[in-house]
């Protein structure tokens, strides 16, 4: 069976720390999840590339759905993002990047993925990515990186990932998937990892939004509400998803990026960790009773809870400003 990152087995895969259990957020969402598993699995660190989630910003629908810039993944750990073009079987397309040394991503529906089981798993039909380790056509089996772990699956599984050329006319194409592969050592790693992650963490500071992201969110959750009180309760894990769980998990992992760098020489980032934290517990807490806001149909009070999440925000950013341009420069 063709493996791009050997020695891998399924049942003793131990995920990252960023996926502990003891996080307010073990996971944030499926292209980041599956990235830091990625990272981790081939010997690189990924804390040392979140410094991009200090530019989050929020939408007006939904808060940044957050993803490694290809670009700090190559200049910190040599790996390289590129677009697979699916024109025939994605079986026969996967297996040719396996050969190579280099791993597909693929959106798949997770209906198909035992790791869903209770969430997805032959239940209901949604799209989520994952890394393709190894391939086994005669045997229909396939290992996968998804989320915060490494699996595998068989059989019928199999065939729902990747049959969708069974039962087309002749000469009709399926729908293909969106797919990329991961190349590795596709450039040197960086040498002094804080130091090129210190100077990354400023470019992106100073890009960052020109208005705090959550208070801006305050100031249109009235409308979101006036929204949610019209849908479903269970319509709260799709809202919740795309707003509160995905700036909660941004900030906690900034606010382990921010740890990171500290152990690594960086000075007086103690307070914007800490800061950092406050959000992700306060979009955790927010989304428990925003839980309960839709099973009871009202939302009073829950735009207040936003406010400190707001003034953190402010902390962050103020101890960045003051300490990342004496931090580039010193890196």
């Amino acid at each position: 069976m063709q493996t791009v990152i050997a020695g891998l087995d399924p049942a003793s895969y131990r995920p990252h720390r960023l996926h502990g259990a003891e996080r307010h957020w073990p996971q944030s969402n499926c292209y980041v999840d599956l990235l830091i598993e990625v990272m981790h699995a081939s010997g690189h660190d990924p804390v040392a590339a979140l410094g991009f989630t200090v530019g989050q910003d929020f939408e007006g629908d939904q808060f940044t759905f957050f993803k490694f810039p290809t670009a700090d993944l190559n200049r910190l750990a040599g790996l390289d993002i590129q677009e697979l073009a699916i024109f025939d079987r994605l079986e026969t397309h996967a297996l040719t990047q396996i050969e190579r040394g280099r791993l597909p991503l693929v959106e798949v529906d997770a209906f198909h993925l035992p790791d869903t089981g209770g969430i997805s798993y032959r239940s209901h039909h949604s799209k989520t990515t994952v890394g393709i380790n190894s391939l086994d056509p005669a045997a229909r089996r396939m290992t996968y990186f998804h989320n915060d772990g490494y699996f595998t699956l068989e059989g019928e599984d199999y065939d729902g990932i990747f049959g969708q050329w069974e039962g087309l006319p002749a000469g009709a194409l399926p729908l293909f998937p969106y797919a990329e592969f991961v190349k590795f050592d596709a450039a040197p790693g960086a040498r002094d990892a804080a130091g090129t992650a210190a100077r990354l963490l400023a470019r992106h500071l100073a890009r960052r939004p020109k208005r705090n992201p959550l208070a801006a969110y305050a100031a249109a959750f009235g409308r979101h509400a006036e929204a949610l009180a019209e849908r479903a309760p269970d319509y709260f894990h799709t809202y919740a998803f795309s707003t509160l769980r995905q700036v909660g998990a941004n900030f906690e992992l900034l606010a382990s990026h921010l740890e990171w760098l500290g152990e690594n020489g960086a000075d007086g980032l103690a307070p914007a960790v800490e800061a950092a934290g406050h959000i992700a517990q306060g979009a955790k807490t927010m989304q428990f009773k925003l839980a309960r806001a839709m099973a009871r149909g009202r939302f009073d009070g829950l735009d207040a809870m936003i406010v400190p999440m707001a003034d953190a925000y402010d902390a962050v950013m103020g101890v960045l400003d003051a300490r990342m341009a004496t931090l580039a420069k010193a890196a």
